[in-house]
């Protein structure tokens, strides 16, 4: 943990950075941000001269890796950066000039610990993809497998872990304010991103998120993960199949090669609610860069370094939410937000219905070009403040994730409405799952389950009650008083003793004053 002083160091650096851009006009101008925060936004723009309009996004990439990660985070967070800061954040690309050559091989082959021709045949050294943790080649197994190479870049563990450092420093001290700071919970955000982004910075973990998602996505038609090379797969490095494809964001040249746009459109938000609402486990970086169409049209995605998890009953809300804003059932929605305990029981449910239809109501029946998911977070997150609702970092990846979804097949069909296309599959998920057929099947499973508990119940109470063996019962015995006890009670006895001769002989002396005529 470094010293408060290098936290604050960084943070007016950081700052400046952020000055030249024009970015902190907004932290500074905010109500509610706490006024020392507000003492330090000064500092660091002092002497800087800031453009009218402001850039985050040109802010975050110049001040590096780490905070072009957190600024793709805080794109979904319009309730604590702002609508315009978080729009201009969405524009965020993970893009930086790639490492020279030399220092990618020596890092491949210090992690192997053999030359790299000993496991490609082919390595092209100008990456075709260069970001801030990791840059990808081209190659060629020995045995003739075409396959992409993953590599981070040297000493950005040690860089991240550095930012993130003082990240939660300033998180900790931003919520010890109180007040709307504490509410919007940034030290759970920072938490949120530092856990995302170490799990981006092992390889393996990735490539162990792909071959799960895999798993839950057989049977799903015209999507494709690509298959990992774990021979040639560690913590820094990652094998996979390559991908011949066309970018997703390519709408002219997917077009000219005949795919149907529409189609693509509604398949692909089709498999994202089939990881998220099904599964429970979810592609959170579906930015174009990381999807691709082949020729037979099927969406093959790439970059599986941020995943997202959601239980089984947060899964449950998530689903009746979306089917109940498809549908009006606005009462049902609040209801659910109550049982979650997303909004406190002091608040009136029939009040917050009536917030929740002045966010849905606009977008029921219309097209993504006229009103879109992105709309409704916005609503959502306005209505926020409200009723006390505290942020949900576990539902973060998802907001985010649903507005690049969103993004990109409205790129692909502009008439698409998410809901239309949404409400046939979530209402057959809720059928499935929240129907009297489920209902019963969770009955016995939980009655079976704690039925074969029983036993084990059983051992444990004996384990704690013994059962009387052969020997017959102890008599009773007698209560011997320890010596030290009986030292501490002897000393207890002398001090009273002493308190009651001392009052003895204060009373005689009193007597005789009295009788001798001293006292009147």
């Amino acid at each position: 943990m470094a010293k408060p002083a290098t936290h604050i160091w960084r943070l007016l650096k950081w700052g400046r950075t952020l000055a030249r851009h024009g970015a902190l006009r907004g932290i500074e101008r905010d109500p509610n941000t706490p006024p020392p925060v507000k003492r330090l936004a000064r500092i660091a723009r002092f002497g800087t001269v800031q453009p009218k309009t402001p850039d985050y996004a040109g802010a975050f990439r110049d001040i590096g890796p780490a905070a072009i990660k957190l600024g793709q985070t805080l794109a979904t967070r319009p309730d604590l950066v702002g609508e315009e800061a978080a729009r201009n954040l969405l524009s965020l690309q993970d893009n930086l000039p790639p490492v020279p050559f030399e220092q990618i091989k020596a890092s491949i082959e210090a992690s192997f610990e053999q030359p790299l021709e000993a496991l490609w045949s082919e390595f092209d050294p100008v990456p075709v993809g260069a970001a801030s943790i990791a840059q990808v080649h081209r190659a060629v197994t020995t045995e003739g497998r075409q396959v992409a190479v993953k590599v981070l870049r040297p000493g950005v563990r040690e860089r991240f872990a550095r930012d993130i450092d003082t990240y939660e420093w300033a998180a900790a001290h931003l919520e010890s304010f109180g007040g709307e700071a504490a509410r919007l919970r940034p030290r759970l955000t920072i938490a949120n991103f530092k856990r995302w982004t170490n799990r981006e910075l092992d390889l393996r973990r990735e490539a162990a998120s792909a071959s799960e998602l895999a798993e839950h996505m057989v049977g799903t038609e015209k999507y494709e993960i690509p298959g990992i090379d774990w021979d040639r797969t560690n913590g820094r490095v990652m094998t996979v199949d390559w991908i011949d494809g066309i970018k997703i964001s390519n709408t002219e040249e997917l077009r000219a090669a005949g795919h149907d746009m529409d189609e693509l459109a509604s398949r692909l938000v089709l498999a994202f609610l089939k990881q998220a609402i099904s599964a429970g486990f979810f592609h959170a970086d579906m930015h174009q860069g990381n999807l691709f169409v082949k020729p037979d049209g099927t969406i093959a995605a790439i970059d599986f370094g941020i995943m997202g998890r959601i239980d089984r009953r947060a899964r449950m809300w998530l689903a009746e939410i979306l089917y109940g804003l498809t549908t009006g059932n606005y009462r049902r929605v609040a209801e659910i937000h109550f049982e979650a305990q997303y909004v406190p029981s002091y608040h009136n449910v029939d009040e917050f219905a009536t917030a929740l239809r002045a966010v849905g109501e606009p977008m029921r029946g219309k097209p993504v070009s006229e009103l879109s998911v992105g709309q409704m977070l916005d609503g959502l997150f306005a209505i926020t403040r409200d009723f006390d609702m505290q942020t949900q970092p576990h539902l973060l990846l998802l907001q985010k994730t649903m507005v690049m979804v969103e993004g990109i097949a409205t790129q692909l069909n502009p008439s698409i409405n998410m809901w239309d296309v949404s409400a046939p599959y979530v209402r057959s998920w809720i059928r499935d799952e929240l129907g009297p057929e489920a209902a019963i099947a969770d009955r016995i499973r939980e009655d079976t389950e704690t039925l074969l508990r029983i036993p084990d119940l059983v051992r444990r109470i004996e384990d704690r009650f013994p059962p009387k063996g052969g020997a017959p019962e102890p008599p009773p015995l007698p209560d011997i008083e320890l010596m030290w006890d009986r030292r501490e009670r002897r000393q207890k006895d002398r001090s009273w003793l002493g308190y009651i001769a001392a009052a003895a002989v204060g009373g005689l002396g009193v007597w005789a004053a009295v009788t001798q005529g001293l006292l009147g």
